[in-house]
């Protein structure tokens, strides 16, 4: 749970809100989103599903990549070699994850816990869907070895569903339909 900025927008009001996450998933660059919203910590939360229309922020995507390892141990695509995971959070996923991507998470009511759904792509080029089993965040005996890790993985990825949310996306313009070409400037020939 966490506090975020006011609601984006010229004519926002200045009210806060609670919003917890317990679904999201990326698909075709837009967000869909199941979550709760409360106004204030008194009143009840209201639940919501949302499709962004905005194509979503490439640090959205990023922070989903970051789910990628977790989702190849957890569904046994992979085993763990030395060069597995990546050396800094901040930089691109080593070649061996190309094929895999994570499209959606479900997250537990209190966030106890995640599901975490993605694809493979396979060498023919159809897509193998996985779907990796339930992680407890508080087992325990924690049944993942790298639940701590997979935990601040999410809660990345969660913040980053939050700002998509109130309205981080990508800036893009529309581009001309038709260029007007350069006229060529020639010299005098002498």
């Amino acid at each position: 749970m966490s506090y975020l900025l006011p609601i984006v927008g010229p004519d926002a009001p200045a009210t806060y809100s609670l919003i917890r996450v317990q679904k999201a998933r990326i698909k075709n660059q837009q967000l869909t989103c199941e979550f709760t919203e409360q106004r204030t910590d008194d009143a009840p939360p209201r639940a919501f599903t949302l499709t962004c229309q905005e194509l979503v922020h490439p640090d959205l995507l990023h922070r989903l990549a970051q789910l990628v390892p977790h989702l190849c141990l957890l569904t046994e695509q992979l085993t763990e070699t030395p060069d597995y995971w990546p050396e800094d959070v901040a930089e691109v996923l080593p070649t061996h994850f190309e094929p895999f991507t994570v499209t959606r998470f479900s997250v537990a009511g209190n966030g106890g816990g995640v599901t975490l759904i993605g694809q493979r792509t396979l060498c023919g080029g159809k897509v193998l869907n996985l779907t990796s089993p339930y992680v407890a965040f508080e087992d325990e005996q924690p049944t993942y070895a790298y639940a701590g890790l997979l935990e601040a993985a999410l809660q990345d990825a969660l913040q980053e569903v939050e700002a998509a949310l109130r309205g981080k996306c990508t800036t893009y313009r529309q581009l001309d339909l038709f260029e007007q070409p350069e006229v060529a400037q020639l010299a005098p020939v002498t």
